[in-house]
């Protein structure tokens, strides 16, 4: 998984640490939901069962590489009902 230096900054953060680098990947092969910023970076969603929070995970324009990661409280899933 490539990272940036910022992501390593942020993973020193008490709240941060506990995020497992598993999850993070979890995220990114199988996002609940993907978003587009401005900026050209990705975000994306993921619900951690073992916290029972979703996770988002900021991704370069690469799509690959890890910007930050943390639990967003604000995050409602979209569920169709068709």
């Amino acid at each position: 998984m490539k990272i940036t230096q910022y992501f390593l900054y942020t993973r020193n953060r008490p709240d941060r640490s506990i995020i497992k680098l598993e999850w993070i990947e979890s995220v990114i092969k199988n996002p609940c939901e993907i978003k587009k910023q401005a900026d050209g970076r990705f975000k994306k969603w993921g619900f951690i069962q073992e916290e029972g929070r979703y996770l988002r995970v900021i991704l370069l324009e690469d799509e690959e590489t890890v910007h930050n990661a943390f639990f967003d409280r604000n995050f409602k899933e979209v569920v169709n009902e068709d």
